[in-house]
């Protein structure tokens, strides 16, 4: 029987420490995510998950670690945004953040980079209104003018359209509705399968169970435990451990 090649990193961060005034929300991270795979990186409110997806971002400064990101795992630990994205990562805030004076489309194409990822796929307009089809629909409407579950797929949209191989994904359920929840994770499971790769931050836990190949857990800015989605699930009382649930 032949063992299966493990996928090649997409991102590796190594001792990443983080922080603001002097305070370390991220304290010696040590992640990776594959090529195509999705991870859900859970945990309590204020234990610096949005701080990681941000300091691997660049929106947040490193005062040390790593942060190797592409096939030949480049460092772009302290590099600005800009710098990150062409690298081949991008994220969907918490929040949306879309523009709310421009229209759907506008929005998009202030986002379109003409980059390749690894996959070979560049997307396009086109291409998010294939995946999001109610984006079409809703293509001349101002983003003031969209429902939560559209702002977020506008955000997903503008996104991809820096045909990114990592792609960060913060709270990507906030505030929405059950049905739309479950678009959302249609969308990211067809995005995984593409071979794009996801870390996911999450506390909607049947969306993130739902999506998920692997579950990481941080507490108090490190992590403090990883397993597959299906080993985290069977054990619900070391779940409700680290997650402080039921």
């Amino acid at each position: 029987m032949t063992t299966p090649v493990p996928a090649a990193p997409v991102m590796t961060v190594r001792g990443l420490v983080s922080g603001y005034d002097g305070s370390r929300v991220v304290d010696e991270v040590d992640l990776t995510v594959a090529a195509g795979e999705t991870v859900a990186l859970l945990g309590r409110n204020g234990v610096g998950k949005t701080t990681l997806v941000e300091t691997v971002m660049g929106l947040v400064r490193p005062v040390a670690g790593q942060v190797l990101v592409g096939a030949d795992q480049v460092d772009v630990a302290g590099r600005k945004p800009h710098v990150v994205a062409r690298a081949g990562v991008a994220i969907v805030p918490q929040g949306r953040r879309v523009f709310a004076p421009l229209t759907v489309e506008e929005n998009l194409r202030v986002a379109a980079r003409k980059r390749k990822g690894r996959t070979g796929q560049t997307w396009t307009v086109d291409g998010v209104y294939a995946l999001m089809p109610r984006l079409a629909e809703r293509r001349t409407n101002l983003g003031s003018q969209l429902s939560g579950g559209e702002q977020q797929m506008l955000a997903i949209g503008r996104a991809l359209l820096g045909s990114p191989d990592l792609l960060l994904l913060d709270e990507p359920s906030d505030g929405l509705a059950p049905a739309v929840v479950e678009t959302v994770g249609e969308v990211l499971r067809d995005l995984a399968g593409s071979g794009m790769a996801l870390l996911v931050v999450e506390q909607d836990l049947r969306l993130a169970f739902s999506v998920a190949d692997r579950v990481v857990v941080m507490n108090k800015g490190r992590i403090v435990h990883e397993s597959t989605t299906a080993e985290f699930r069977s054990d619900g009382a070391r779940a409700r451990s680290l997650l402080g649930i039921g």
